[in-house]
């Protein structure tokens, strides 16, 4: 069996953060309010996707407790507002998982993931049909950032059938769609414009559901792959006492050939 957590470290966690609050503890920690530390929660949790992708574990572990350290936090600042207790948010998420994997501790039947996604969204209709308005679109953060919160709600409504019945139906939409952003900006609308790319993006989400690549994820590994070439050649052009600005776009292009070649190396 896996170790299990030890309940008193995560008193211990609570603990300090009634410390820094409390008399005599410190003016910040305070001041602060559920708004400013969701957004340090924020920051934690993409420096946290930054240790996963370097591959450090000692980093994951440090980045791990800061945003642990963040969820403490709020929770001790709802309950010091008398809107709940840790053990109150322990104990819905624990049901909750509870409740969503009959296959488990249950009788039901889910052999794939796929079977497992489905029965899920079911068990959360469920959950949420006395709610209004009843939308499959309800429980989508609008607050998620713009490439993922379009990759939620594609599945959402590919999850009650509002879908393309094969990738080609994706890909023939993501050639329109291209088709009416040149148009928009031959055009020369900037709104237009702006609707079209976005219609774009939102397209490529649903190539990336259909073919099960997270759209957020492949987005960012091209960008930090960009970034490693980028900075290659910055490294190439500063020992050749260079100027990027200097050199010709053929210059430029062999330069940057020159830098992919050697952070592929790498690989």
């Amino acid at each position: 069996m896996p170790e299990r957590i030890n309940n008193q470290r995560f008193s211990d966690l609570m603990d300090l953060v009634d410390v820094l609050r409390g008399v005599g503890g410190c003016p910040w920690d305070r001041k602060q309010t559920p708004e400013t530390m969701v957004r340090y929660l924020l920051e934690e949790v993409h420096e946290l996707q930054a240790a996963i992708e370097e591959g450090s574990p000692d980093s994951v572990c440090e980045e791990l407790g800061d945003v642990v350290f963040q969820v403490a936090f709020l929770i001790v600042l709802f309950r010091d507002a008398g809107f709940f207790s840790p053990e109150a948010v322990i104990g819905r998420i624990v049901e909750k998982m509870i409740r969503r994997h009959p296959h488990v501790f249950g009788d039901a039947t889910a052999e794939t993931a796929d079977a497992v996604m489905t029965q899920w969204r079911q068990i959360k209709s469920e959950e949420q049909a006395d709610k209004q308005p009843n939308s499959v679109l309800d429980g989508v953060p609008k607050g998620l950032p713009a490439l993922i919160r379009a990759h939620r709600v594609s599945e959402r409504v590919a999850g009650v059938g509002f879908d393309w019945e094969e990738l080609s139906g994706v890909t023939d939409k993501v050639i329109e769609e291209w088709h009416e952003f040149q148009e928009s900006l031959e055009n020369g609308n900037p709104e237009a414009q702006l609707l079209e790319f976005g219609d774009l993006l939102f397209t490529l989400t649903n190539i990336a559901r259909f073919t099960g690549i997270d759209p957020e994820a492949a987005l960012h590994a091209a960008t930090s792959k960009f970034e490693r070439r980028y900075r290659e050649m910055e490294g190439q052009l500063t020992r050749c006492k260079e100027q990027l600005a200097a050199l010709t776009v053929e210059e430029k292009e062999a330069r940057w050939q020159a830098a992919k070649r050697v952070v592929d190396l790498k690989r």
